[in-house]
């Protein structure tokens, strides 16, 4: 399988010295074709808002946290903050990059992650100290790692950037919900591999673009959409003894916005 010996080659390449390493870590860390760094947005509500932000060079691209077929998901170790209850990542859509090695979810130029930070004392100072694992890809990937740290404060200077983020964050909607950009079904089809027609609405000229996840060791493809808005999802890979309903989030992208639908998928019949 090419995503088991990709999933090879980038074990090889981890056990390699990691590109972006820092003796002490700081808000920012240029590394291997990009930089990371923490930003602070101030508070939300019962939340402070932080980002980090990777800025890549020119052709460069990293992942989303699901890959595609192959690639390298982030990976966060918020382990050395203080005063941290929770730290939520959030993931904007991302695109559709296909070549030689298959289909990846990736971004490009910039990406920034917004985080959503739960103190575990309010009256008390924050501080993040964040270990991040990245893919950075051109012709090849190479594994990166940052080590940054932060801490936050009530003014935020990152705020804007912070919110401007979020908006790209897919808005979570139900299956065959009302609007221009929407989920409107998912029906099993009849072939060699398990597979769904994934039915959408977008809003008229916008070319969307939908990205499948399903649980732990399920791999799924999407293909392009028809001329009638249908995707199909294959389940390419799964566990020997998966049984039962399984839980799918499709994320659909068009005309500048996304939206996130989770459905369930059995066996003996469609989606719900």
């Amino acid at each position: 399988m090419f995503r088991a010996a990709s999933a090879a080659f980038f074990l090889i390449l981890s056990l390699a010295p990691i590109a972006a390493q820092s003796l002490q870590p700081s808000a920012s860390i240029q590394g291997f074709h990009s930089r990371a760094r923490l930003i602070s947005g101030g508070t939300q509500g019962n939340h402070w808002l932080a980002g980090i932000e990777i800025t890549l060079d020119p052709g460069f691209k990293t992942y989303w946290r699901n890959p595609g077929d192959s690639g390298l998901p982030p990976r966060f170790d918020w382990s050395g903050s203080e005063n941290v209850a929770g730290a939520e990542v959030r993931f904007p859509a991302p695109y559709r990059h296909e070549d030689a090695a298959g289909v990846a979810y990736v971004y490009g130029k910039k990406v920034l992650l917004p985080v959503l930070v739960k103190a575990k004392d309010p009256g008390k100072p924050v501080k993040l100290v964040l270990s991040v694992e990245y893919g950075v890809c051109k012709d090849i990937c190479i594994p990166a790692r940052a080590d940054l740290s932060l801490g936050l404060t009530d003014d935020g200077p990152g705020r804007s950037t912070i919110e401007a983020a979020l908006a790209k964050v897919p808005v979570a909607q139900a299956l065959g919900a009302q609007g221009d950009l929407s989920v409107l079904a998912v029906e099993p089809v009849k072939q060699d591999k398990p597979a769904y027609t994934v039915t959408i609405r977008a809003p008229s000229g916008a070319k969307p673009a939908l990205f499948a996840e399903g649980p732990e060791n399920w791999y799924l493809s999407t293909s392009l959409p028809d001329d009638a808005n249908r995707f199909t999802v294959t389940v390419e890979e799964k566990p020997k003894d998966a049984s039962g309903p399984v839980p799918l989030r499709l994320t659909l992208v068009a005309g500048g916005k996304s939206v996130e639908t989770e459905v369930s998928l059995d066996a003996s019949g469609p989606a719900r």
